[in-house]
């Protein structure tokens, strides 16, 4: 929430390109995917919606973290492990013969 109470009433639309007569808004739902075979519920998702024939539009930069957290790779190292340190010796060059 914000101190400013004209920006807590501020509402963001935009025409629906689904009926084209409607106006999306955004709206927080509970968004729903598959993961493997486990249905995942998020609840408070930001979504723009039709308020006339209902078309959903996720937020796309909610969907770019969402993919993020579930991704099962998240958080591991990527790439090969560095190999220990193994310090270089120099060999001393071969003598010349007498």
């Amino acid at each position: 929430m914000t101190d400013d109470p004209m920006l807590d009433q501020t509402e963001y639309f935009m025409p629906c390109p689904e009926c084209q007569t409607g106006l999306m808004r955004l709206r927080y739902i509970t968004y729903f995917t598959w993961l493997n075979q486990e249905l995942i519920t998020v609840p408070n998702f930001p979504a723009w919606v039709c308020d006339l024939c209902g078309r959903r539009d996720y937020d796309t930069q909610a969907i770019t973290w969402l993919n993020a957290m579930l991704n099962p790779e998240t958080g591991r190292r990527h790439g090969k492990r560095k190999k220990p340190f193994t310090p270089h010796i120099d060999h001393p060059a071969p003598s010349e013969p007498a």
